[in-house]
């Protein structure tokens, strides 16, 4: 590329969230900005990463202001991007706080640190019992239980963890389905819950470890366990571990993370 084709040169931060290594967890790109670039050129950026998410971020009077894009589509909350941010922010840009607020379109979320652990604290969502019309058999290999949804995510509740880590799944018969996610979860033996998270309609078929999506888990296993701490693993083939806490009309999910990569953007 000639010098003169190059307008802008922007960092770039590759993350493995929920993850204690490589290759492992669920993989977002960070994007510091100094100002929001224009957002059709945020999701230009996001669909050339092709990764499940890539965040970007603006210091404001709070903290921080975060948004995020999906190779297709900006979403309104994203936990696996959000970890990853703040781990960026405290073990790469010099971040002194103890913690970091960033505000986005989903209200104001909280990233503390407690050695290598990130401690995200997230507003609740949760869901209501519907019935529900679709041809399970069409899209999964397993039929639910039990069917739960918000308007957004659909949430459906199997009877054993082997259905859910085994479940074979129709992309493109679960593309037809009104909803612009779909979490499949489970109890489990090792853990408290599993779960998966299928999201076709904004461009991501599996997404390794979703923290959005244990937003509506954790109030849903905390009232039919009984518990308010729970430890949950997302069974994808990367796989993640977090630790939860419901706290109210907050919940709380504790995760690791690591740098894969650094590098720059031109464009």
């Amino acid at each position: 590329m000639l010098k003169s084709q190059i307008h802008m040169r922007l960092k770039i931060y590759q993350v493995d969230a929920f993850a204690d290594k490589v290759f492992t967890g669920n993989p977002a790109a960070i994007v510091p900005l100094e100002q929001w670039l224009p957002e059709e050129q945020m999701q230009k950026i996001a669909a050339e990463n092709n990764l499940a998410e890539t965040a970007f971020f603006v210091k404001n009077e709070k903290g921080f202001y975060i948004r995020w894009f999906t190779p297709t589509d900006e979403v309104p909350l994203c936990g696996h991007a959000t970890l990853a941010s703040a781990f960026v922010l405290f073990e790469l840009l010099n971040y002194k706080e103890e913690r970091i607020v960033f505000e986005c379109k989903s209200g104001i979320l909280e990233v503390t640190k407690n050695e290598d652990w990130l401690i995200l604290n997230f507003p609740v969502n949760k869901v209501e019992a519907v019935s529900l019309t679709y041809d399970f058999k069409e899209a999964l290999s397993e039929i639910p239980v039990e069917t739960y949804f918000d308007g957004t995510y659909l949430m459906l509740v199997f009877a054993s963890e082997q259905e859910v880590r085994n479940m074979k799944v129709d992309f493109a018969a679960l593309m037809k389905w009104n909803a612009r996610a779909v979490i499949v979860t489970a109890a489990s033996s090792e853990f408290d819950f599993v779960s998966r998270m299928f999201a076709p309609a904004i461009g991501v078929n599996e997404d390794p470890v979703t923290g959005s999506a244990h937003t509506r888990l954790i109030p849903f296993w905390n009232e039919r366990l009984g518990k308010t701490e729970m430890l949950a693993k997302q069974v994808s083939s990367r796989g993640g571990i977090l630790k939860c806490k419901m706290l109210g009309d907050r919940v709380e999910m504790s995760g690791q993370a690591i740098l894969y990569l650094t590098g720059e953007i031109y464009i």
